[in-house]
């Protein structure tokens, strides 16, 4: 038996939802009005219910975000907002209060979210037993941490592998409310994380001014599936709730066919929906929005750095380094394979500082014509943020998603039957009642039930497989033509009925919510006495500690547990 793995996407909206399932997604993640951990991502639950059906035709799942922490008051409403889920088709909750498992509940399957603090086989496993059919685990685990994990349970495991990095372990940053009164475990994050700081000594010395140093690279893992698999991960979750369209579609179609290809090798394992993806665009993961790529603790060891350097945004893809600057434009020393284009967006630092952004007005080969050049010099690397011809090319050129279905047709005793299946095993038969005549020329009329039935009607390429007859009957092509219309319909109506999977949620004890320890707004593997070679392993200068992160009137103390490889943030 083939073991499914699961490409999860996120979605904004419908539409984003939609373009992800055409991309490739065997799963969707989305919030409906309420509660679902961001506040600028909520969706009408009638949208949500046009989104199930439509992935549900494909054997994709959809999952709604219920993850903040809610008040007691709000109880009430997230369970009536759970029924209209049910009612809708949703698949799956994601959750992260476990007071919600003592809620009147339908029966749905629960993920725990990765708010939930999952990163040990003890809470792992005192999850699976309050009813959680998934755990999504923190993203910053090690191969090996996960495997200890995947020892402890028998229940689904998802792991992220693409997109923006919390710097904090998932559900334990407080610095967001501390600082504004906006809650992170109630989808309203501020983001300081993404804020510049000073990095001050027990003396008041500044030893780094003015920088993001809390801000991480994007997470990147598309070399690394074959490990995840063997550690036990089963759905590979694209992080992105907020981004928009052109993202979504350009990451999704990527890990598709990294996993395609991984599956192609390893045939034991299958993906978890259906349908081929045909034609469309090539993917380009770095000319969409990023920080630049790390691979975090995946290896249970600090490789390269963490950090997103001299900006929290994104700086886009390398393009070449600046060989001559004037007031006009700048000449840029580009390799053969890499193009520009008017409208491009340009995106350099200069001298440290904030990344500062531009259009180029016009483009004469590796010439780039732009409104404002001071502060530009030769050798600054330059990056592009916006490549506007493959943004065009992800708007018009999407690919298409096609179910194979085959079709047999039998005639016996003058009463006519096809018999359609889908790749999902799903089967309808069709009674041909009108009389018809008998063919003069047999092989011909054969030759047109192959030609009019072997035809795409979206979303299925069907495929005439087997013709039984004991006489061949004459059928005009608008006839035939009919029959697989009304194939068509008739698979669509069955496969928008969704199978659920259901947990079993009434083991409802020993997953508490996690609290931090006092004062501590943070903690995480992420350490700045590592990224600037202050660590005593390295071997690097000593500095007065405690150290301190300030910024304008704010002093927030940092803490190093050496013994565990953790970093806090304290008041």
């Amino acid at each position: 038996m083939q073991l499914a793995l699961e490409l999860l996407a996120p979605a904004r909206n419908m539409e984003i939802g939609t373009a992800a399932i055409d991309c490739g997604a065997d799963a969707v993640y989305i919030a409906g009005p309420s509660f679902g951990a961001r506040a600028a991502a909520g969706n009408p639950v009638g949208d949500i219910a046009r989104l199930c059906d439509y992935a549900h035709t494909y054997g994709v799942r959809i999952y709604a975000t219920l993850n903040t922490l809610l008040e007691p008051q709000e109880y009430k409403d997230a369970e009536r907002l759970v029924r209209q889920y049910h009612d809708a088709g949703v698949d799956a909750l994601i959750v992260q209060d476990m007071n919600l498992l003592n809620l009147d509940l339908p029966p749905m399957e629960l993920h725990a979210s990765t708010q939930s603090v999952i990163r040990t086989p003890e809470r792992a496993a005192a999850l699976e037993k309050a009813g959680f059919s998934r755990l999504i685990l923190e993203r910053q685990l090690s191969l090996e941490q996960i495997k200890a994990i995947r020892d402890a349970v028998n229940c689904d495991l998802e792991f992220f592998v693409h997109g923006a990095l919390c710097v904090c372990y998932s559900g334990q940053c407080y610095l967001s409310e501390e600082l504004t009164g906006r809650s992170a475990n109630r989808g309203c994050c501020a983001q300081p994380c993404r804020s510049r700081y000073d990095l001050v000594d027990a003396e008041g010395r500044i030893i780094v001014r003015d920088q993001p140093l809390l801000s991480l690279k994007d997470y990147r893992l598309d070399g690394r599936i074959d490990d995840l698999v063997k550690c036990g991960v089963s759905s590979f979750k694209i992080e992105g709730r907020l981004k928009n369209a052109s993202y979504v579609k350009n990451v999704v179609r990527h890990y598709r066919n990294v996993i395609d290809n991984f599956i192609a090798r390893n045939p034991q394992y299958s993906k978890s929906s259906y349908g081929q993806i045909a034609g469309g665009f090539e993917p380009k993961p770095d000319a969409t929005f990023n920080r630049g790529y790390t691979s975090a603790w995946i290896d249970g060891k600090r490789c390269g750095k963490w950090n997103s350097s001299d900006s929290a945004k994104s700086m886009g893809e390398y393009v070449g380094e600046i060989s001559s600057v004037n007031k006009e434009g700048i000449t840029i020393r580009l390799p053969e394979d890499v193009r520009l284009a008017n409208g491009d967006g340009l995106s350099f630092v200069k001298g440290g500082e904030e990344v500062c952004g531009m259009r180029a007005e016009v483009v004469h080969g590796n010439q780039a014509v732009l409104k404002e050049t001071s502060g530009l010099s030769i050798g600054m690397k330059v990056f592009r943020s916006l490549n506007l011809r493959f943004e065009r090319e992800l708007e018009k050129n999407m690919p298409k998603r096609l179910i194979k279905v085959g079709i047999s047709y039998t005639t016996f005793n003058g009463e006519t039957c096809l018999t359609a299946t889908d790749e999902a095993g799903i089967t309808v038969k069709l009674d041909v009642e009108e009389a018809h005549q008998k063919a003069q020329k047999c092989e011909r009329a054969v030759e047109t039930l192959h030609s009019q039935l072997n035809k795409v009607t979206e979303p299925f390429v069907f495929s005439l497989e087997k013709v039984e007859a004991d006489e061949i009957y004459f059928y005009t092509a608008s006839e035939i033509n009919g029959w697989r219309r009304r194939l068509r319909d008739m698979l669509l109506l069955e496969s928008r009925r969704p199978a659920l999977n259901i947990s079993d949620i009434s083991a409802k004890a020993g997953a508490g919510n996690v609290k931090p320890g006092k004062d501590e707004l943070m903690r995480m593997k992420y350490c700045l006495k590592w990224e600037l070679g202050l660590c005593p392993k390295q071997k690097g200068k000593s500095v007065d500690e405690p150290l301190y992160l300030v910024n304008r009137n704010r002093k927030f103390c940092l803490h190093f547990d050496c013994k565990n490889c953790e970093m806090t943030v304290s008041l």
